[in-house]
């Protein structure tokens, strides 16, 4: 499939790209560099590769998910510009 200067035009509408009329020629040529690119792909012969559910082979063991403070609570306080009762204090900033 050859791509014109219309469907040039018409791609960059729906991608919302402004293409310059001095840029359509160039852009025409890499869009059927990236088709004929694409085309290339259907000439591999695939029929002996089973279809993957994953790039991973088995199993991929994730950790627990709990909830943890850290418990460095007063070594983050200590980069706090302000701090009360154990908490980050800022400004108030709503009247």
């Amino acid at each position: 499939m050859a791509i014109d200067n219309n469907m040039v035009k018409q791609v960059a509408f729906l991608a919302r790209l402004k293409i310059e009329d001095s840029k359509l020629e160039s852009t025409k040529e890499e869009f059927n560099k990236i088709l004929n690119w694409v085309e290339q792909l259907s000439e591999v012969d695939t029929s002996n590769v089973e279809p993957l559910v994953s790039v991973h082979e088995g199993f991929v063991k994730a950790r627990a998910d709990e909830v943890t403070d850290g418990h460095i609570k007063d070594e983050i306080l200590k980069n706090a510009p302000m701090q009360e009762f154990g908490y980050f204090a800022v400004p108030k900033v709503v009247e």
